[in-house]
Protein backbone atom coordinates (compact mmCIF):
# COMPACT_ATOMS: atom_id res chain seq x y z
CA UNK A 1 0.00 0.00 0.00
CA UNK A 2 2.67 2.23 1.12
CA UNK A 3 4.62 1.90 -2.34
CA UNK A 4 1.41 2.36 -4.79
CA UNK A 5 0.79 6.07 -2.29
CA UNK A 6 4.75 6.74 -3.04
CA UNK A 7 4.32 6.01 -6.68
CA UNK A 8 0.75 8.11 -6.96
CA UNK A 9 2.62 11.41 -5.28
CA UNK A 10 5.99 10.36 -7.66
CA UNK A 11 3.47 10.44 -10.92
CA UNK A 12 1.70 13.89 -9.51
CA UNK A 13 5.09 15.71 -8.75
CA UNK A 14 6.43 14.80 -12.31
CA UNK A 15 3.20 15.31 -14.31
CA UNK A 16 3.11 19.05 -12.71
CA UNK A 17 6.10 19.78 -12.71
CA UNK A 18 6.76 19.28 -16.11
CA UNK A 19 8.61 22.18 -18.03
CA UNK A 20 6.89 25.06 -19.55
CA UNK A 21 7.60 25.58 -23.16
CA UNK A 22 9.21 29.23 -24.30
CA UNK A 23 7.68 31.53 -26.64
CA UNK A 24 11.03 31.56 -28.46
CA UNK A 25 13.44 28.63 -28.15
CA UNK A 26 17.23 29.68 -25.58
CA UNK A 27 19.10 27.21 -27.07
CA UNK A 28 21.67 29.81 -28.51
CA UNK A 29 23.35 29.88 -31.58
CA UNK A 30 27.00 31.21 -30.56
CA UNK A 31 28.37 30.55 -33.90
CA UNK A 32 25.93 33.38 -35.34
CA UNK A 33 26.43 35.21 -32.46
CA UNK A 34 30.11 35.54 -32.96
CA UNK A 35 29.68 36.07 -36.46
CA UNK A 36 27.53 39.57 -36.15
CA UNK A 37 29.80 40.65 -33.34
CA UNK A 38 30.99 44.39 -33.60
CA UNK A 39 29.64 47.63 -35.64
CA UNK A 40 27.46 47.34 -37.88
CA UNK A 41 25.17 50.21 -39.74
CA UNK A 42 21.73 49.52 -41.09
CA UNK A 43 22.47 50.65 -44.93
CA UNK A 44 18.49 50.14 -46.24
CA UNK A 45 15.12 49.72 -45.11
CA UNK A 46 12.44 47.93 -47.36
CA UNK A 47 9.05 46.34 -47.28
CA UNK A 48 6.38 45.97 -49.87
CA UNK A 49 4.24 49.75 -50.04
CA UNK A 50 7.28 51.46 -48.53
CA UNK A 51 6.93 54.75 -50.86
CA UNK A 52 3.23 55.08 -49.61
CA UNK A 53 3.29 53.74 -46.28
CA UNK A 54 4.89 54.45 -43.03
CA UNK A 55 6.11 51.79 -40.42
CA UNK A 56 6.94 52.66 -36.80
CA UNK A 57 9.78 50.10 -36.09
CA UNK A 58 10.47 48.92 -32.85
CA UNK A 59 7.80 51.71 -31.25
CA UNK A 60 10.37 53.94 -31.92
CA UNK A 61 10.70 56.24 -34.94
CA UNK A 62 9.87 55.64 -38.95
CA UNK A 63 11.86 52.76 -40.21
CA UNK A 64 12.88 54.93 -42.54
CA UNK A 65 15.16 56.89 -39.63
CA UNK A 66 16.55 53.27 -39.01
CA UNK A 67 18.64 53.84 -42.16
CA UNK A 68 22.43 54.96 -41.24
CA UNK A 69 21.50 54.42 -37.29
CA UNK A 70 24.31 52.43 -35.76
CA UNK A 71 24.50 48.97 -34.04
CA UNK A 72 27.44 47.37 -31.45
CA UNK A 73 27.13 43.45 -30.57
CA UNK A 74 28.50 42.18 -28.42
CA UNK A 75 28.26 38.45 -28.08
CA UNK A 76 29.84 37.35 -25.21
CA UNK A 77 27.32 38.75 -22.90
CA UNK A 78 24.82 39.37 -25.58
CA UNK A 79 24.41 43.19 -24.69
CA UNK A 80 24.77 46.25 -27.13
CA UNK A 81 24.11 49.31 -27.98
CA UNK A 82 21.74 51.32 -31.21
CA UNK A 83 21.45 54.77 -32.34
CA UNK A 84 19.48 56.39 -34.63
CA UNK A 85 21.63 59.28 -36.14
CA UNK A 86 19.54 59.82 -38.92
CA UNK A 87 19.69 63.83 -39.59
CA UNK A 88 15.70 64.16 -40.84
CA UNK A 89 14.99 62.24 -37.34
CA UNK A 90 14.90 62.43 -33.48
CA UNK A 91 17.65 61.00 -32.22
CA UNK A 92 17.89 58.46 -30.12
CA UNK A 93 20.25 55.60 -28.54
CA UNK A 94 19.67 52.52 -25.92
CA UNK A 95 21.75 50.26 -24.45
CA UNK A 96 20.03 46.64 -26.16
CA UNK A 97 20.43 42.64 -24.92
CA UNK A 98 20.19 40.52 -27.63
CA UNK A 99 20.82 36.50 -28.61
CA UNK A 100 19.66 34.47 -31.75
CA UNK A 101 18.62 31.06 -31.33
CA UNK A 102 18.81 27.94 -32.67
CA UNK A 103 15.69 28.47 -35.06
CA UNK A 104 17.49 32.13 -36.38
CA UNK A 105 15.38 33.91 -34.23
CA UNK A 106 17.18 37.32 -33.28
CA UNK A 107 15.55 38.40 -29.97
CA UNK A 108 16.12 41.54 -28.58
CA UNK A 109 14.70 44.04 -25.56
CA UNK A 110 15.58 47.82 -25.70
CA UNK A 111 16.67 48.67 -22.22
CA UNK A 112 17.20 52.40 -21.92
CA UNK A 113 17.27 53.07 -18.49
CA UNK A 114 15.94 50.00 -16.96
CA UNK A 115 17.82 46.96 -15.97
CA UNK A 116 17.18 44.35 -18.89
CA UNK A 117 15.61 41.32 -16.09
CA UNK A 118 12.99 44.63 -15.79
CA UNK A 119 11.90 44.68 -19.09
CA UNK A 120 9.36 42.38 -20.15
CA UNK A 121 8.78 42.91 -23.56
CA UNK A 122 11.29 42.60 -26.83
CA UNK A 123 11.10 42.49 -30.05
CA UNK A 124 11.95 38.88 -32.33
CA UNK A 125 13.19 38.99 -35.92
CA UNK A 126 14.44 36.46 -38.41
CA UNK A 127 17.97 36.76 -39.31
CA UNK A 128 18.89 36.22 -42.75
CA UNK A 129 21.69 36.29 -45.46
CA UNK A 130 24.49 36.34 -42.85
CA UNK A 131 28.45 36.80 -44.31
CA UNK A 132 31.12 38.39 -42.78
CA UNK A 133 30.08 41.77 -43.70
CA UNK A 134 26.58 42.13 -43.92
CA UNK A 135 23.02 40.36 -42.93
CA UNK A 136 19.73 41.10 -42.79
CA UNK A 137 17.09 40.82 -39.73
CA UNK A 138 13.38 40.64 -40.89
CA UNK A 139 10.57 42.07 -38.61
CA UNK A 140 7.19 40.78 -39.54
CA UNK A 141 4.23 43.73 -39.20
CA UNK A 142 1.16 44.13 -39.94
CA UNK A 143 0.08 46.61 -42.19
CA UNK A 144 -3.32 47.35 -43.19
CA UNK A 145 -4.58 43.64 -41.92
CA UNK A 146 -1.91 42.03 -43.71
CA UNK A 147 1.51 41.07 -42.93
CA UNK A 148 4.38 42.18 -44.52
CA UNK A 149 8.37 41.65 -44.07
CA UNK A 150 9.73 44.72 -43.44
CA UNK A 151 14.22 44.14 -43.67
CA UNK A 152 16.73 45.74 -42.47
CA UNK A 153 20.03 45.71 -44.04
CA UNK A 154 23.13 45.76 -42.15
CA UNK A 155 26.67 46.40 -43.41
CA UNK A 156 29.86 45.91 -40.93
CA UNK A 157 31.85 49.39 -40.35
Amino acid sequence: MKKSVMLLFLAVIFIGCKPKQAVTNTKLDTKLEVAIKGNWTVTSVTYPGSEYIKVNSFDLADSKCFVGSTWKFISNNNKGEMALTNASCTSFSSPITWYINKEGNFVMKIINDTKAKKVLEGYILTIANSTETSFQLIDKVNVGGKFVNVTYQFNKN
